[in-house]
């Protein structure tokens, strides 16, 4: 089966949008967490409080800078035209506009650091919240729309905490100027009331046109970047199959649906920047022509007059305030596409521990698993005594992955327990479960910055950040490995190199263990063994290798299991999933799984008497003898089989002593299949 825990980017439709492209089905965990666009921009906000506070002070006091300085000016034109002194009011009016140069630059200076600091601390919190949520809880999620959310909507929702900080100065320039007209003349105060109604609509309109258009033109954009990611992805399937047309038609399908919400954006503003160009001067000049009658008439003066006209074009422009709304709807927009991730709930750990020197018995009880709707396992009962080495085998779809992803939490079950060391995997904390349980997958991921680090990142941290290394304890730092055989390579790495055949194709790079994981060209093959030389240095008391040795050639796959099943790991109980025959035939037991239940358990060579077994690896066809026998069972609903290995109640070689590895494989070559070959 198509493996059901792999370490490239989940796919799956984006949530909201149409099948195929978004979620598949109801978001797991969404809802139990309280995570709302609002909250997490007031999150951000506080995150960087003293910037917020000191961006809305500097706006604010830009505002009254701006409605000061009219009144300055009009009260300076009024002392020249009488011929006073007017040099306290022209120095008071060059101050102010000195003022508002300061302000101006202090307010660019403070947004950028503020839209910068709570754009990382969005993408941290994120992008720590995705790591935290494992493969199958951000399964809903395609990469591409979670690298979209982390990039582009992260940095618009960072705009957030700015353009919430500069909206109340934004409106306090229009009421300030209102009120300036009110203090003239409350007739002047009257004009631009009358037009204030018609103004709020176009406000309105605009908000709520802005907010339905930026979250279409989102949600668009976050499926492009989905199929983009898929079809980089598959190039050679495209390349191969010649399809790159229908692939770039399918690619951007979704652009036609985009470019009609980004014009609806740009709509959405010029309608009200129209509507405001045609309302605004005429309440300009209608404020004005009722200030020229009251200066007629004695009722202002000439300076009045003046700054009438410019506190009807501040109390009447809504210019600025409408560039404000939509750097806050946008932010809120794009605040609510990463509160979607956020409210997924992670999977909850416990506090904990594992037996300090357990030997690694794995039990399986009354196990149910599904990969979305579909249930793969169902009533899985197993138990693998400590020190084994037991191989999954089965058809594709009968839940190999699955069951190797549940042995080391990486899926959850939906029914049944699994016992590590008499432990439940869920009462664990979480670092106690991963310095226990390692993995190799069949397309693993190669982390860190080269070859080397990328191998070194498989051994988890001896202890829990702050607590220091005990003496005797299993995990070793990093930093105490004294060997080196390069700059910056432990000795550590490099066994591990070895013992996964990798050392020599590295060795054989200009740049050896140094060389960048992004730029070195690599095979399926060579991939798969840097996974396991990761996977070697990890000191767990569980291994689990999910078809991690599937690239490989017969010669180097014989090398590396001998490594994996010797001495070459410390792993004490290791879990492999296989569709060889010579895999199995070298592991101590097989599970063999058969249409979500474990059919049967026991030494390769001996459920090689089974034609089902059989069938699994010479193609043949189910007979009607393969059917259970009558007598005890393996396992749940799995086949009896012969020899002491197998006992009646679904354990492997039931003990609770430390189990032997066989030195060799009876009935076959472990070099061979055994009888199944």
């Amino acid at each position: 089966m198509a493996s059901a825990v792999r370490e490239t980017a989940p796919t799956g439709p984006v949530p909201g949008g149409p099948p195929g492209d978004g979620v598949a089905g109801r978001v797991p965990g969404a809802g139990a967490s309280a995570v709302t666009d609002t909250g997490l921009l007031v999150s951000a906000a506080r995150h960087s409080a003293a910037r917020t506070a000191c961006l809305c002070l500097t706006s604010l006091l830009a505002a009254a800078a701006t409605l000061l300085l009219p009144a300055v000016l009009g009260r300076a034109l009024d002392r020249v035209l009488a011929g006073s002194d007017a040099g306290p009011w022209l120095a008071l009016g060059a101050a102010l506009t000195a003022a508002l140069v300061l302000l101006d630059s202090a307010d660019a200076v403070l947004t950028g650091t503020l839209n910068a600091r709570s754009t990382a601390w969005l993408r941290t919190r994120l992008l720590t919240h995705i790591l935290a949520l494992g493969p199958g809880r951000a399964a809903p999620f395609t990469g591409g729309d979670l690298v979209t959310r982390g990039t582009g909507n992260a940095a618009l929702a960072g705009s957030g905490p700015s353009a919430a900080a500069t909206v109340v100065p934004a409106v306090a320039v229009p009421v300030g100027g209102l009120v300036a007209l009110a203090l003239l003349d409350l007739r002047l105060a009257a004009v631009l009331l009358a037009g204030m109604p018609v103004l709020a609509l176009v406000l309105r309109a605009f908000t709520r046109r802005s907010a339905d258009c930026t979250s279409r033109y989102q949600a668009e954009q976050a499926r492009i970047a989905g199929r983009l990611t898929e079809a980089l992805e598959g190039a050679r399937t495209v390349a191969a199959a010649g399809t790159w047309q229908r692939e770039r038609r399918r690619v951007l399908e979704p652009l036609p649906a985009l470019s009609g919400a980004g014009h609806g954006m740009w709509r959405a503003q010029g309608r009200a920047t129209a509507q405001a160009v045609v309302l605004v001067p005429l309440l300009q000049v209608a404020a004005v022509a009722v200030a020229g009658t009251l200066l007629a008439g004695g009722e202002l003066s000439v300076g009045e007059l003046a700054a009438t006209a410019r506190y009807a074009a501040l109390a009447a422009g809504v210019g600025v305030l409408v560039g404000r709304l939509n750097a806050l709807v946008r932010s809120r927009t794009a605040a609510r596409r990463l509160a979607e991730v956020l409210a997924v709930d992670p999977p909850r750990h416990g506090s904990g521990r594992l037996p300090e020197h357990g030997p690694g018995r794995l039990e399986f009880h009354g196990v149910r698993g599904s990969a979305g709707e579909r249930t793969v396992l169902d009533g899985v009962d197993l138990v693998v005594p400590g020190g084994a080495t037991v191989a999954l085998v089965g058809r594709s779809g009968s839940g190999k992955s699955l069951l190797a992803a549940l042995a080391g939490r990486l899926a959850e079950p939906d029914a049944g327990r699994i016992l590590l060391d008499g432990v439940e995997l869920a009462s664990l904390d979480r670092h106690s479960l991963r310095q226990a349980v390692g993995y190799a997958f069949a397309r693993p991921a190669l982390l860190g910055g080269s070859l080397g680090e990328s191998i070194a990142s498989g051994r988890p941290p001896a202890q829990p950040p702050g607590v220091p290394h005990a003496p005797g304890r299993r995990g070793v730092p990093r930093q105490a490995a004294a060997e080196q055989t390069g700059p910056g390579v432990a000795e550590w790495v490099v066994r591990a190199a070895r013992a996964a055949c990798a050392d020599h194709f590295i060795r054989t790079l200009p740049e050896g263990y140094g060389a960048a994981c992004e730029t070195t060209p690599l095979s399926g093959g060579e991939r798969q063994r840097l996974g396991l030389a990761r996977a070697f240095v990890h000191e767990g008391r569980l291994l689990i290798l999910d078809d991690a040795t599937s690239s490989l050639d017969t010669v180097t796959e014989l090398h590396v299991t001998e490594a994996l099943f010797g001495p070459a790991t410390t792993a004490r109980t290791r879990l492999v999933v296989t569709h060889r025959a010579s895999t199995a035939a070298r592991a101590d037991f097989a599970a063999w799984l058969d249409e979500g239940r474990v059919r049967a358990v026991g030494p390769h060579e001996e459920l090689c008497r089974l034609p089902g077994y059989r069938a699994l690896f010479t193609g043949e066809a189910n007979g009607p003898e393969d059917q259970p026998a009558p007598g005890p069972v393996a396992a749940s609903g799995a086949e009896p089989v012969a020899g002491p290995r197998a006992g009646p109640d679904g354990a492997v070689a039931r003990t609770d002593e430390p189990h032997q590895p066989r030195a060799a494989v009876r009935g076959g070559s472990r070099d061979g299949g055994g009888p199944c070959a």
